[in-house]
């Protein structure tokens, strides 16, 4: 399967603003992260 494919296909909406980032110096776009593998963490203090 080509990676082509699937291209242009996936339109995420932008991150809101006044989130808190971690191990950054400024917060992230999309645009920033556009053709890149990205790995979401989701975690929670119980």
């Amino acid at each position: 399967m080509s990676p082509r494919m699937y291209q242009g296909q996936v339109n995420a909406p932008e991150f809101p603003d006044g989130l808190e980032w971690m191990n950054t110096d400024r917060p992230l776009t999309m645009s920033d992260l556009r053709g890149k593998v990205v790995v979401l963490d989701f975690w929670t203090y119980c």
